[in-house]
């Protein structure tokens, strides 16, 4: 199981373990972490799983796919470099820890 780390926008984390196979949107909402809205229920259909992905983390998930870049121009929060759609990260065997800030707004 991996470690996901969800950085809230005040600095608070809630720290959940996620099984490989599992987005990072799946494991925020079996947990109940607060921010991730998830309207579309995963479909990378509306932006409110919108996450930045930290820095640290950047290289151990595949790039952002085009579905990605066209939904994060709708996103409530500004886009940056580093965001993502948390439906669209899926935890793998090889990741340990996965950090991801939490926007102050997705609707």
């Amino acid at each position: 199981m991996t470690r996901v780390i969800y950085v809230q926008p005040d600095g608070s984390e809630n720290v959940v373990k996620v099984p490989a196979g599992t987005s990072v949107m799946q494991g925020a909402m079996s947990n109940d972490v607060a921010g991730i809205v998830a309207e579309c229920g995963g479909s990378a259909m509306c932006a409110t799983c919108h996450v930045y992905l930290d820095p640290s983390c950047v290289d151990l998930v595949p790039p952002v796919a085009e579905v990605e870049i066209e939904m994060l121009e709708s996103a409530a929060s500004e886009r940056k470099e580093n965001s993502r759609l948390s439906c669209q990260l899926i935890i793998t065997e090889d990741i340990d820890t996965l950090i991801v800030h939490i926007p102050v707004s997705q609707v």
